[in-house]
């Protein structure tokens, strides 16, 4: 189950990462370079974290799909259409990402007995963590930091995720409910454009 949810993050954040490089005009390194970020940095910041080699460093499948996929991208010329990144498709894969990222972040800490406030902050950080990075090192105030139901769902993923193990319903079943849940929530808040009040 980590895996999968892992290497559906990687997939659904690389593109993002690509989609974001190419708005901001970078060149081919900074495309690499965001994508890599966004794609792994969350993921190699929780496994730091917990004292961890980073999975990515141990683990060759993230970057082979990662390298295919910029490849695919380029082949097919996405970098020279317009507006990718409002596209239903691509909201989807990105809601998809942020939602199984936050569930490896949980599950990395339940696995290391982290507390509730351990578990809330890994899953955040798998999450967002890269893309964060990426904003930063590109001049961005970063996405999450500006659009309401974005971290707020990786944070009530950890919620869940914190209260299934309490209670001792943690299993497959379980997962993949919060799973949709969570995309299903992502998803509706874009399209009706929710967000947390500014101050």
């Amino acid at each position: 189950m980590f895996e999968i949810a892992e290497y559906i993050g990687i997939i659904a954040f690389a593109m993002s990462g690509f989609f974001v490089a190419v708005r901001a005009k970078l060149d081919f390194l900074g495309v690499l370079i965001s994508v890599f970020l966004t794609a792994f940095g969350g993921g190699i910041l929780r496994d730091i974290i917990v004292d961890k080699t980073p999975y990515t460093f141990t683990h060759n499948t993230p970057t082979i799909i990662v390298s295919i996929l910029i490849i695919l991208l380029i082949v097919f010329q996405f970098h020279k259409r317009l507006s990718i990144e409002n596209k239903s498709w691509f909201i989807l894969s990105d809601s998809i990402g942020l939602v199984s990222f936050s569930l490896t972040g949980a599950l990395i800490a339940l696995e290391n007995n982290l507390n509730f406030t351990g578990v809330l902050a890994l899953s955040f950080i798998t999450a967002v963590g890269g893309g964060i990075i990426r904003d930063v090192i590109i001049n961005e105030v970063p996405f999450v930091f500006k659009t309401g139901f974005y971290g707020t769902v990786s944070l009530l993923i950890g919620l869940l995720m914190y209260l299934l193990d309490r209670f001792g319903f943690m299993d497959f079943y379980f997962m993949m409910l919060i799973f949709f849940l969570g995309v299903s929530l992502r998803v509706f808040a874009y399209y009706k454009k929710w967000s947390i009040p500014l101050l």
